[in-house]
């Protein structure tokens, strides 16, 4: 599998996959590549190949409807990034940690599920963390 760093490091994959979260809360049907096209105002080829990258690291699914193709974020491999990240926030923040607003209204229920997940998985790496520097008297 290819290293999810490798893949979001491009900034138009970024671009597509912020794209392909603020549409999930309009609709859990998908986002066609003609809608990214005109969105983002890249080439459509363009597109296509960012999205096959996005495809093979399974950071976005499609669905297939005649000749068109629909894409989705999948949020489950963004879980290795925010396994990596938490720590890094934890230790910089702590307690502190900025409000972050985000752009999108109300949440479907499978991104409602993620953010669950993520935010547990959060939870649970910032409470193993200050429990370690408990148990060293720090």
């Amino acid at each position: 599998m290819t290293d999810i760093f490798d893949v979001i490091a491009d900034g138009t994959r970024r671009d597509i996959l912020r794209l392909l979260l603020s549409q999930s809360s309009q609709s859990d049907g998908g986002t066609s590549v003609t809608e990214i096209v005109g969105e983002l105002g890249i080439s459509q080829p363009t597109v296509s190949k960012h999205l096959k990258v996005l495809r093979d690291a399974e950071l976005v699914t499609v669905r297939e409807d005649g000749q068109r193709r629909f894409y989705s974020l999948a949020v489950e491999p963004l879980e290795q990034i925010d396994d990596w990240l938490v720590p890094f926030l934890v230790d910089a923040y702590g307690d502190q940690a900025p409000d972050i607003e985000y752009p999108v209204g109300p949440l479907p229920g499978s991104a409602a599920h993620a953010a669950e997940v993520v935010g547990r998985a959060a939870a649970s790496a910032k409470y193993a963390v200050a429990s370690a520097f408990k148990r060293r008297g720090v």
